[in-house]
């Protein structure tokens, strides 16, 4: 348990000292606890030798009244020290997480992994800083109260004294056996808890899909049957729990008995007076209350422990290195190819996706990926923004290779409009601004304009005062995809990456689209991922991708000519 309290410790940051300030605090609260009791033993003894008069019973009230005191102001210190600074503790944490997941690979965030961030994030730090962060300076007390306890049985009598600790001994033993049994369940229920999270996402994600195809009650069974799996996760560790529960308590019965059963052998024996087998019976049951109390919180903190591991594991997750010194020649200022992939090999496991892919594109010129499905189009596009690092070969931006340029510096000259839009639960104005926070209003109501947003706007009841709903919901397909390109057209970055924006939207928001494409790509380099013949008939070159290879390349007159992939491609599209 003292492993766990340092564990914590260990994640406090600056606040260290804070929380060890609250130690102190909580260490002289125990003291003061047991002031009442003490005094009342002092007032027994005096009463039963015939030595009480008024001056020494005012000063037992006075101490009692003190020690109450004292113990009120030092357990608000101690409230304020401690719980206040976990809120600050992981506060920090989850802006450090935050800046951690910035910086981690896509990949991270596409192998199942999101259950793991909404579980930690909401789960695991809400509970260790609500739950467990008050109770750690709550736990110094008990220990502390449990030390003075048997200093008092040693005081009384050196045999019951050493029979109290043999009793303390066998609440540690029972106490490190539960830990082992407890801390072993609580990752099998916080491991529950992801795989739940992960399944409610799914769930949720999917509910237009699972409507339509009417699998509303199929799917319902299979997160029906995640809630019982996490139910018999906890009922299990309530199980395992509970026996080392009972033994604690008997433990408890017995160390009680056992003291009371030898005071009251030695107090016959007249090896001890009547008023310290008084003191000691008043004592009694009170002696091992506090170790029990401590092993009382043994489930919060095992559950801290599991908590706090899969807190580290994020943390472990390799980042993209972000170390590059070089700075990307100015765009007007440089001659030579503006992107070059050099035998480019990639996977995103130990298998390649890309092999040996190696290509040119000079300064405003398009280039586009076309290929069958799973081809490695869009894993091709990505890697020129680093969302994923390459296994071998180069990529390089004006000459320079990615990976030693500052991402800040290469993403300032990248812009990428996805196929599928997010848009944040803020306003339409704020949405647009990310592409470039410093920009003026009238710079925001330019990039709409031109991005053919403006009209549906002024539509809206507060016109981009407008708050959206999370991801967009309030919004149409086309109209987030128009957003999106007012974005890239703020942003204003010589380097576009395009998922074909028109693949999935009506006739009307498609010729908007179009438009709003139009007015991005003038004068600037292209990729183009390609899911319409139409849309890349005008590119300066055309790569077919197939099994991770370029397997033609050239223009569309070309590649029409030579009877391959592509013309089979363009028959089916006619």
């Amino acid at each position: 348990m003292i492993r766990i309290m340092h564990k914590v410790m260990q994640h406090a940051g600056k606040y260290k000292t804070r929380i060890r300030c609250s130690y102190i605090s909580a260490l002289i609260k125990g003291i003061m606890m047991k002031m009442p009791m003490f005094m009342c033993l002092y007032a027994i003894s005096l009463f039963m030798e015939g030595k009480m008069d008024e001056k020494k019973c005012l000063f037992i009230g006075l101490a009692v009244l003190t020690g109450v005191i004292l113990q009120a102001v030092f357990e608000h210190v101690t409230n304020v020290l401690q719980s206040a600074a976990g809120y600050m503790v992981f506060s920090d944490m989850r802006l450090k997480l935050g800046e951690h997941l910035r910086k981690l690979p896509m990949g991270y965030f596409t192998e199942g992994n999101m259950g793991k961030i909404s579980t930690v994030l909401a789960t695991d730090m809400v509970f260790i800083e609500e739950i467990c962060m008050p109770v750690l300076a709550e736990l110094v007390t008990f220990l502390i109260s449990q030390g003075l306890m048997v200093l008092m049985m040693f005081f009384l009598d050196y045999r019951v004294g050493i029979l109290s600790l043999v009793v303390i001994g066998a609440f540690i033993l029972i106490g490190h056996l539960m830990m082992d049994t407890t801390l072993k369940h609580s990752k099998l229920k916080q491991k529950a808890a992801e795989t739940l999270s992960d399944s409610v996402i799914d769930f949720a994600e999917g509910m237009g899909i699972i409507k339509s195809y009417n699998l509303l009650g199929e799917k319902s069974k299979s997160l029906t049957k995640q809630f019982e799996e996490s139910c018999d996760k906890n009922i299990a560790f309530e199980e395992d729990y509970g026996p080392w529960n009972i033994a604690m308590n008997m433990t408890y019965g017995i160390g009680t008995a056992l003291i009371l059963a030898l005071s009251a052998f030695l107090y016959l024996r007249g090896s001890i007076t009547p008023v310290y087998f008084v003191s000691v019976v008043f004592l009694l049951f009170d002696l091992f209350l506090a170790i029990k109390a401590f092993y009382g919180q043994m489930a919060r903190l095992t559950v801290t422990s599991a908590s706090l591991e899969r807190i580290d594991e994020v943390f472990e997750e390799v980042q993209l290195p972000d170390e590059g010194k070089e700075v990307l020649p100015e765009e007007d200022t440089y001659v030579g190819n503006e992107i070059e992939y050099d035998n480019v090999t990639f996977g995103y496991t130990d298998k390649d996706i890309l092999k040996n892919v190696s290509f040119e594109v000079k300064k405003g010129e398009m280039v586009a990926l076309v290929g069958p499905s799973g081809g490695g189009k869009s894993t091709i596009a990505s890697l020129i923004a680093r969302l994923w690092d390459v296994k071998d070969g180069a990529i390089k931006v004006r000459g320079v290779d990615i990976k030693k340029v500052p991402m800040s510096n290469l993403m300032d000259n990248i812009s990428i409009v996805f196929q599928r839009v997010y848009l944040f639960q803020d306003t339409v104005y704020n949405n647009i601004a990310i592409g470039r926070p410093e920009a003026t209003k009238e710079e925001v109501t330019e990039a709409a304009k031109k991005a053919r947003c403006l009209e549906f706007i002024e539509k809206l009841p507060e016109g981009f005062d407008t708050v959206i709903g999370e991801g967009g919901a309030s919004l149409s397909g086309g109209e987030k995809q128009r957003l999106s390109i007012a974005r890239c057209l703020l942003k204003d970055s010589p380097i576009i990456i395009l998922d074909e924006a028109t693949a999935s939207v009506d006739a009307d928001n498609e010729k908007a689209i179009q438009e709003a494409i139009n007015e991005l790509v003038v004068g600037k380099t292209l990729i183009v991922i390609a899911h319409r013949i139409k849309t890349i008939k005008n590119a300066n070159n055309i790569l077919v991708i197939s099994d991770g290879k370029i397997c033609e390349e050239g223009t569309h007159e070309e590649l029409v000519k030579l009877g391959g992939i592509y013309k089979s491609f363009v028959d089916k599209s006619a």
